[in-house]
This record gives C-alpha cells, sequence and structure tokens, in this order.
C-alpha cells in the first residue's frame, strides 16, 4: 500500500487531502483510508447514515479499502489500547505514506487523532511491540512520511501538491457525506461550521489559493512531520 489516510471522523480525509489520494491512484499506487470513530456525536447524521455515506465515498474516489474503528468520537484518548488498534491498521496495510489531521486543530478530537496516529507510526516500526490479528502476530512497518492535512485552522505547508486534474472529482466523495452540508430547499436544520452554505465556496477558494502559490490552478497543501531526505534529486524537483 502507498498511502494510508486516516481522519478522526468520517469526511475529514475527503475534504482535507481527497484530490491528493485521487492523483496518487492516477499515477498507479493504492490508497487506503481509515476512519477512527464513526462521527456519532456529530450534530448531523447518525452512525448508521455516516457509515453509507463513508461507503459511497469509497466507491465513487475508488479507495483499494476503507477501515472504520470505533475509538469513541469525542472519547479519542491517548492511551495504548488506541494506539495498539492504529498500530495494527498500519501493520496491516504497510504504507509507505501516512496522511493524518494536523497537530493544532479547532476541534479537540482532530488534535488527538493527530498525536495518535503521530505516536502509531513511530511504535509501529518496534520489533519488541507485538500485535496479532485473528490470531497472527504482524510483522513491524513504519511508514517513510507522515504528511499533516490542513484543516479549519491554517497552516503554513511545505508541500502543495497540483491537484488541478483531480480536484472537481474529489467534490464528488465530498458531497457523498450529504448530512453534513447545506443543501438548496432542505428544511433549517441546526446550523454547524460545515453545515454553513459558504463552507464548501471556502473550500474550494482554499484550494485556488494554494494552487496560486505553485502556478497552478488547484493545490492541497501538507506539512511534513520530519525532514525528507532526498536519494535521487530528480525524481522530487
Amino acid at each position: 500500500m502507498y498511502a494510508l489516510a486516516f481522519g478522526a471522523h468520517p469526511d475529514d480525509v475527503e475534504l482535507s487531502c481527497g484530490a491528493t489520494l485521487l492523483k496518487i491512484m492516477s499515477e498507479g499506487k493504492n490508497v487506503a483510508v481509515c476512519d477512527l470513530t464513526k462521527g456519532e456525536m456529530g450534530t448531523h447524521g447518525t452512525p448508521e447514515t455516516r457509515k453509507k455515506e463513508a461507503a459511497t465515498a469509497t466507491s465513487l474516489m475508488g479507495y483499494q479499502s476503507r477501515a472504520t474503528l470505533d475509538l469513541g468520537d469525542s472519547k479519542l484518548f491517548h492511551n495504548e489500547e488506541n494506539i495498539a488498534e492504529i498500530i495494527k491498521v498500519i501493520r496491516t496495510f504497510r504504507p509507505t505514506v501516512v496522511f493524518a489531521n494536523p497537530p493544532d486543530e479547532r476541534h479537540p478530537d482532530h488534535i488527538k487523532a493527530s498525536r495518535l496516529v503521530t505516536d502509531a507510526c513511530y511504535y509501529a516500526g518496534l520489533q519488541q511491540l507485538t500485535t496479532t490479528i485473528k490470531g497472527r502476530s504482524q510483522e513491524p512497518h513504519r511508514p517513510k512520511h507522515l504528511l499533516y492535512y490542513i484543516q479549519f485552522k491554517h497552516l503554513d505547508p511545505n508541500i502543495i501538491v497540483d491537484i488541478s486534474k483531480t480536484f472537481e472529482a474529489s467534490r464528488k466523495g465530498v458531497l457523498a457525506f450529504g448530512t453534513q452540508f447545506f443543501k438548496e430547499g432542505t428544511a433549517e436544520e441546526p446550523t454547524t461550521l460545515i453545515k454553513r452554505r459558504e463552507f464548501l465556496t471556502g473550500l474550494e477558494a482554499r484550494a485556488r489559493y494554494l494552487g496560486e502559490q505553485i502556478g497552478t490552478l488547484y493545490g492541497e497543501g501538507f506539512k511534513l512531520s520530519g525532514t525528507l531526505g532526498i536519494s535521487s534529486f530528480t525524481k522530487v524537483f
């Protein structure tokens, strides 16, 4: 597996790095997604509807796999049990690159998810830390790269991906989570940050802004968790 994208809630990944995942798949690489919770504490939708929406998004986006853990929406505690569950996912898919929630965010679950995934990526490589799936021991695996995507708070990216060819298609994955976003002609519902009419317009504006930084139509930005080592200069630049 080339890339594994984690989100605290269903839709985090699609909202933040979906177009990049489509770009990765267009280049012949495999992608998987893992939601750490069922999103059961959301103002809109239910665990059942959000499960269906996640399945629809997976089909529309074409991910090779999607896993959903049940670590508890609003209860993403930093403990050994939760880290172990994430390690199992990492060791199952064995990704080269991991995408995760950013360390500083508006939603506490996003911050907690970021720390959990960050720690799990490191601990997944330890030989002496054992995990089992269906009675079988898993081999250690540490991803080469961990990238934090952008959510509500602005963060200055040190990587911007040109998503000009995949941005429009990625919107289908976002809109699959229909309970979460504004729809014309629907009855009045409690307003949330992402339920506002302007929210999806803001996402496009951010993609256009980031694209402008690299001279393209659309872009998605990421923060590296560490230092990028280059073995072949021309393959990177």
